[in-house]
């Protein structure tokens, strides 16, 4: 099945064409910077960081979030396509899928978490325990995914 789908187009385009790796690979980080990018900084507000940041502005920013999670899925999927039999077999590849999807789950509970403890207190209420137990955990699988995508290239 892998061996397929690096024979299909999409996967012919981005291994082969002048533009298609570059053009995937930078989708790739931007998305991953908006998505990381907005996870990391509200599971660290989370954790006491940032106390000129309100917890409620985190909010509206997770539909952007998760378009940023959609840009570096779409892109992911195509850069996979080059390279499918590759990372299938690699084991930083899926650990970073892992962590990803480990680190998306989260970022729902959070996300509702958050919600539930803001109700009602002008977007200032105290964050419990588990739910600054909950984004110490996310942040620390956003970090393992960054390490282990880059560990792709060398291992």
């Amino acid at each position: 099945m892998f061996e397929w789908l690096e024979s299909t187009s999409v996967a012919i385009w981005v291994a082969e064409s002048l533009w298609g790796y570059p053009v995937m690979l930078s989708l790739h980080a931007v998305g991953l910077a908006v998505v990381v990018g907005i996870f990391s900084m509200r599971d660290m507000r989370l954790l006491g960081l940032f106390s000129g940041i309100q917890p409620a502005a985190f909010l509206p920013l997770s539909k952007l979030a998760w378009v940023g999670f959609i840009v570096n899925g779409v892109s992911g999927t195509a850069l996979f396509t080059s390279q499918a039999v590759t990372f299938v077999n690699s084991t930083p590849f899926l650990l970073k899928i892992s962590f990803i999807v480990a680190g998306m789950a989260l970022a729902g509970v959070i996300q509702s978490r958050l919600r539930g403890e803001l109700a009602g207190s002008g977007g200032d209420a105290v964050i419990s325990g588990s739910t600054k137990l909950i984004a110490l955990i996310s942040l620390l699988f956003w970090i393992a995914a960054i390490i282990a995508g880059r560990l792709v290239a060398y291992i």
